[in-house]
């Protein structure tokens, strides 16, 4: 017998395989081993049991331990079997989630690029000529195929964000500290960070509320936030550098709905974030890569360097030898330009940019490996250095490839950069006037999707409510023309995927349709089939449910 867990993964090898992007993967899990955790799955579900993750599938990527695979971190010979899963993985799991298998990865975490693989380059997800974006490059991928609902990556430099740009999805790059890096090989052990890929913005906020770990860092005194709207800074274009063409236009068009869902903007000297972006490959910081794997890189290049990505070899050695005094250096001017940059962004809530600059071509990276990726990371690699948290999103297409921006801001904002970053989601209106209502039972579902409140308002004078005999509670609104009232209704704004997934749960006798509202506008809303109004008592004089539930 098929179980909703068991059929979510049989689909999803269907679409593996029919997906046949194998260099995605460097380890998938037998599907019949998959299959039989989904039973279990259910049947704890049917016995009671609360996994709030059940049906949910992901990846990992592949410098993240998995019990039962191998952990390569993109080098074969680099493999261990890891005794127990990373604990972001065994939250994951233990919330009901199921993981498909790990995935494919710049070697070592090093890269912007998803290129630098023995398993393979890992393509993009809309045009197979370009990059994926990397280090977290089958991660990302992964997700924007629809091969799982959301995925691990980690984030040094930007590999929790420049693929999501590249591949159209949601990238969120948390505090640091806030997901605990154990059981994850390292890059640069300061400063990596897990983070997760999903195709929406509620989907990927849901899953790392399951692998975070509040008391991680103790959190600091933050600067109360003076009431009005959110403020954001954003670059001047003159300052972003070369950008391929139509991404200056593309950036300008998301500064504008930002200003059009009423976020104050101001601009800043971007100087120093992309000085201090310059810094993690140019400067000291690079030699925390060969604390990391360089015993290892060394040997291996001894014994002939089977498995090594020759750029990312030479990235790790030629760290070897930088010299203390130049570390201690660059920390000093880390901390001054930490110091510049925080003055500029002052008391805005977030500062928002292009992800990268440009999308390059497979051949374009295989021409200029170390070029084209330094120039990938401009927006990105002061994240960390800063001790900053970001979340990426699609911000639109140019020349028919996703388009991305990302907001920035301090330590512990996690949330409110999530919140700013919603406004840039395409976002419909949908009319509620029952147990969606601000404080009614169901009004959470909306809240989780994203949806935030345009205003209250009533109907056209062309309904009748009707109290319907459902757990919970709930009206149904009928449309009859004349002899109907005004009725006290809700308008929210969602995402569109939000109100694609509040449809598909939507139970009979409810329907979608649209809404007349007071003002002559029309919108979606939820309505009410007529053969489920005969047990139903009408309660029109009411003027609304929450009215008629106080009477």
């Amino acid at each position: 017998m098929s179980t909703p867990t068991l059929t979510r993964v049989r689909m999803a090898y269907a679409r593996i395989e029919a997906a046949d992007r194998p260099e995605v993967w460097i380890d998938l899990r037998p599907q019949q081993e998959v299959e039989s955790e989904a039973r279990s799955i259910d049947a704890r579900v049917a016995a009671g049991e609360q996994l709030p993750l059940a049906g949910q599938l992901f990846a990992a990527k592949g410098n993240i331990d998995v019990q039962g695979l191998p952990t390569t971190a993109g080098c074969p010979a680099y493999a261990y079997t890891p005794e127990a899963d990373a604990p972001v993985v065994a939250r994951l799991r233990a919330a009901g989630a199921i993981a498909l298998g790990t995935t494919n990865l710049d070697q070592f975490a090093t890269g912007l690029v998803g290129t630098r693989s023995p398993y393979g380059a890992v393509r993009g997800a809309y045009d197979p000529q370009r990059i994926s974006g990397g280090s977290s490059a089958g991660s990302a991928v992964a997700v924007a195929l629809g091969l799982v609902d959301f995925a691990l990556g980690t984030d040094t430099a930007g590999s929790g964000r420049v693929p999501a740009a590249f591949n159209g999805i949601v990238g969120i790059k948390p505090t640091r500290g806030l997901v605990p890096t154990t059981g994850v090989v390292p890059a640069c052990a300061s400063l990596d960070c897990v983070t997760v890929f999903a195709r929406t913005l509620p989907e990927a906020e849901r899953a790392l509320s399951y692998m975070a770990s509040p008391s991680a860092r103790e959190l600091p005194p933050l600067p109360q936030r003076a009431p009005g709207p959110w403020r954001v800074a954003v670059a001047a274009l003159s300052q972003l550098g070369e950008l391929d063409d139509g991404w200056g236009e593309a950036y300008e068009a998301a500064v504008a709905r930002l200003r059009d869902a009423g976020a104050e903007l101001r601009t800043l000297d971007l100087t120093p974030f992309t000085e201090a972006a310059a810094m993690l490959y140019e400067g000291a910081f690079v030699a925390e890569r060969y604390t990391a794997v360089g015993d290892f890189v060394d040997k291996l290049i001894a014994e002939g360097g089977a498995g090594l990505d020759p750029t990312v070899a030479g990235i790790i050695t030629r760290a070897r030898d930088i010299p203390a005094h130049r570390l201690f250096a660059d920390q000093d001017r880390l901390a001054a330009l930490r110091t510049r940059a925080l003055a500029e962004l002052g008391d805005a809530d977030a500062l928002m940019l292009p992800t990268a600059p440009g999308h390059p071509t497979l051949a374009e990276v295989a021409a200029d490996p170390l070029g084209t990726n330094a120039r990938l990371g401009r927006f990105t690699n002061s994240t960390n250095l800063f001790d900053l948290a970001a979340v990426a999103v699609p911000a639109g297409e140019v020349a028919g490839l996703p388009f991305g921006v990302m907001l920035i801001g301090p330590a512990f904002t996690d949330e409110r950069l999530a919140r700013i970053a919603a406004l840039l989601q395409p976002r419909l209106r949908v009319a509620v006037v029952g147990a969606h209502l601000s404080g009614q039972p169901l009004n959470p579902q909306l809240l989780a999707l994203g949806a935030t409140l345009d205003r209250t308002t009533t109907t056209a004078p062309v309904y009748r409510l009707h109290a319907l005999p459902t757990v919970p509670p709930k009206p149904g609104l009928v449309h009859v023309g004349e002899g109907g009232a005004a009725i006290e209704a809700e308008v929210w704004r969602l995402p569109a995927e939000g109100l694609g997934r509040l449809l598909a749960a939507l139970p009979r006798p409810m329907a979608l349709g649209q809404v007349e509202l007071a003002d002559g506008s029309s919108v979606p809303g939820f309505l009410c089939e007529p053969a489920a109004l005969p047990d139903a008592p009408d309660i029109t004089t009411h003027g609304g449910w929450r009215a008629y539930l106080i009477r």
